[in-house]
């Protein structure tokens, strides 16, 4: 009996702890960038990118094999907000974020076409 208390409590700890990502919607994402002080990454391919982005955003491919390298050199500490174009990409980018040790992630649920139909500015 003890046993089983001991293991329910650790999965009710591992369940229910906070997600360490803040998941915003493109409203909130835009007030985040107004402020400045945000990394984007748009992790689309770059025909995606090319074809309209949010402005200032760094195009870092999560299907290309230096994906993981070219994350570890931008800085763990400072904001970074993650994009695709639906949300799918970007949340399975977000293992290799944690894995690197970025401290403050943001997620635009919704990804590049919420961005882009709740009419945001979109760069070509």
């Amino acid at each position: 009996m003890k046993h089983l208390l001991l293991t329910l409590s650790l999965l009710a700890t591992t369940t229910f702890a906070a997600d360490p990502v803040k998941h915003v919607e493109a409203a909130e994402a835009a007030k985040i960038i107004a402020e400045g002080k945000v990394v984007i990454v748009d992790v689309r391919t770059a025909d995606e990118f090319k074809s309209g982005h949010i402005q200032g955003a760094k195009n870092i491919d999560i299907s290309s094999d230096d994906f993981e390298a070219r994350l570890a050199k931008l800085d763990k500490n400072q904001p970074t907000l993650v994009h695709c174009q639906a949300g799918g990409r970007s949340t399975r980018a977000l293992k290799t974020f944690e894995k690197l040790g970025f401290t403050q992630v943001i997620h635009l649920d919704g990804g590049f076409g919420g961005w882009a139909d709740a009419g945001k500015p979109v760069e070509k």
